[in-house]
């Protein structure tokens, strides 16, 4: 038996695998992979990452979980390694692929869970790079409710191409360009070469990065842990620190959902909204509050960013990529700018083992007023995400309204109405729309997708023809946390749910006003009840077996997190605790 005296192993469920005569077999597997016995008899830490070589937003994790595992061996655990699956949506983008893009959260989360239970660990260090693997792995943490301590992999580096930092929003917007003639095959050739140069998630602040800064906000990861780029190898001293963390929160007994409670979901909503964050962090957050049985839906996280102010200037409605907040002090300072308008609650516990408040205090850093605007002086006095509802909403919809000036979050115009993203498509590709139109792309959510894709491809082309303003486009799909101008997403319920979005015909009159509110479609009640009647059921899918198939049918409400399972207000079988 271990002689650490800071840890209980009788309470702990890795006591399961290593403790008693009737564990011998098991211990054999372990003295034959070198672990000794003082470090079989000591707390089980399992390190999960999202490493693959899909992209370079997973590409640095194997690196970083080393020295993770080397901070766990120093505190006195014993780290053990395992990866989960990802799905990077800029590889996913724009073709079938994308139907696996959130359909991915939620298999990360079951697998994370699965290995976890099967080997009785202890506590959990998750590392994740790309837009589903953050909100995945975070959705295990709290689901297990182990000691749990989260890691991003870091931001990619901006490219650099005539003076001015380019990212992959600019790629998909060049195609839009090269499309509209004003834009050569040659130049879109070495823009392609020089915009991704190097290992890390997409540079700004897309899903990646805006789950990153949940990451902090909500107090699962060591503040200003998100910010350094994959590429710096200072990143390290956050891994070793990360994983003596976790062995504290063991020691301490503190768990994912002491840290993940309703207060600190309220924080991660304000930094989303002050960040012009991605409208994606409406849908993971209320996810990750299902898994801690806590009610924080769509309209919830609207309401926070609705009185919060925008006052971080970042892409792809600002200036300003990932590094460059790190560079001025990342998402600490921005904490601090809210805590000192009131608007954020400090006594949250964090990974720390402090409060969020203690924590904060020991910052230095202040606002530049280039980056990080005075909260007094915002962008805009509301945040960069608005919550919609109306009679084409009756369950929400949200837009990304940072960039945009007050002007331009109002449009009223006649719908011309897809049946799935690729028609859309076709039609930008075409120009077969006209300035002034509504385009509804419907039977894109989470169950009508399958898989509730992202649009990127079709609002990047809109952009690149310089029509991002002239249109409005709304879906019971998503949105790329790059997508820009008025594109509203989430609509519920989805159209293969018989919602209102369902029923909508090309020349509807939609209103959409993102300073009210409102997503409407001028027909009356009476109008809607007979098109309802009439409607001949969802489209028919060609997924019809595999993991689609499993997802289509086991997947909630986007306004609920598009969530697969009942949650911990359901549970009975306490992990921890077994």
């Amino acid at each position: 038996m271990t002689t650490n005296q800071r840890f209980d192993k009788s309470k702990l469920p890795s006591r399961h695998v290593t403790e008693g005569p009737a564990r011998a077999p098991h211990r054999s597997y372990f003295y034959a992979m070198g672990i000794t016995e003082e470090e079989i008899h000591q707390p089980w830490v399992g390190v999960a990452t999202c490493w693959n070589e899909a992209a370079p937003c997973n590409i640095a994790l194997n690196r970083q979980a080393q020295i993770v595992k080397h901070g766990v061996k120093k505190a006195g655990g014993t780290p053990r390694e395992f990866t989960t699956i990802t799905v990077t949506d800029g590889i996913a983008m724009g073709h079938e692929g994308m139907r696996s893009s959130l359909a991915s959260r939620d298999a990360i989360a079951d697998t994370v869970e699965l290995t976890m239970r099967g080997h009785c660990y202890d506590a959990l260090v998750g590392l994740a790079g790309c837009d589903k693997s953050l909100p995945g792995m975070m959705m295990a943490m709290v689901r297990l409710n182990v000691p749990s301590v989260f890691i991003y992999g870091g931001s990619i580096l901006p490219g650099r191409y005539k003076g001015q930092d380019i990212t992959v929003q600019d790629m998909f917007e060049a195609v839009g360009k090269n499309q509209a003639g004003t834009l050569s095959e040659a130049e879109l050739e070495i823009m392609e070469k020089i915009a991704c140069p190097s290992s890390g998630a997409c540079g700004a602040q897309y899903t990646a990065n805006t789950m990153a800064c949940v990451s902090e906000a909500i107090g699962l990861a060591l503040l200003n842990s998100s910010g350094a780029p994959a590429p710096y190898e200072s990143r390290d001293q956050y891994g070793e620190a990360s994983g003596v963390a976790v062995m504290t929160l063991i020691e301490k007994n503190i768990r994912a959902r002491d840290i993940v409670t309703r207060k600190s979901l309220e924080n991660a909503a304000r930094v989303v909204a002050c960040t012009g964050g991605s409208t994606n962090g409406a849908l993971h957050l209320p996810a990750i509050a299902h898994e801690a049985g806590i009610d924080f839906d769509l309209f919830d996280v609207a309401d926070i960013m609705r009185d919060t102010p925008y006052f971080v200037d970042l892409r792809p409605g600002g200036k300003y990529v990932a590094k460059d907040l790190y560079e001025v002090g990342g998402v600490p300072v921005v904490m601090k700018e809210l805590a000192r308008a009131g608007l954020l609650h400090p006594d949250c516990i964090t990974a720390s083992g402090k409060s969020l408040g203690e924590s904060l205090e020991e910052i230095r850093g202040e606002a530049d007023g280039r980056v990080i605007y005075s909260i007094d002086k915002p962008l805009t006095r509301t945040g960069g995400v608005v919550g919609l509802k109306g009679n084409l909403a009756p369950d929400g919809a949200i837009v990304k309204v940072a960039g945009m000036t007050e002007a331009e979050q109002v449009f009223s115009g006649p719908a011309r109405v897809f049946d799935c993203e690729e028609d859309a498509f076709e039609a930008v590709k075409a120009r077969s729309y006209k300035e002034g139109e509504v385009l509804v792309i419907r039977n894109e959510g989470p169950a009508g997708g399958p898989g509730m894709r992202e649009m990127l491809a079709t609002t990047a082309a809109l952009s690149g023809q310089g029509m991002g303003k002239k249109v409005a486009l709304i879906t019971d799909g998503r949105f790329s946390g790059a997508t820009r101008g008025f594109c509203v997403g989430h609509v519920g319920p989805e159209a293969a749910h018989g919602g209102p979005i369902a029923l909508v015909r090309t020349g509807d009159i939609i209103t959409l006003n993102a300073l009210t509110g409102e997503l409407s479609v001028a027909l009356t009640d009476e109008e809607l009840a007979s098109r309802k009647a009439a409607w001949k059921g969802p489209r028919k899918t060609e997924y019809t077996s595999g993991a689609l198939w499993k997802y289509a049918r086991l997947v909630g409400s986007a306004r609920y997190g598009a969530v697969t399972h009942p949650g911990a207000r359901d549970e009975a079988h306490v992990y921890m605790d077994q």
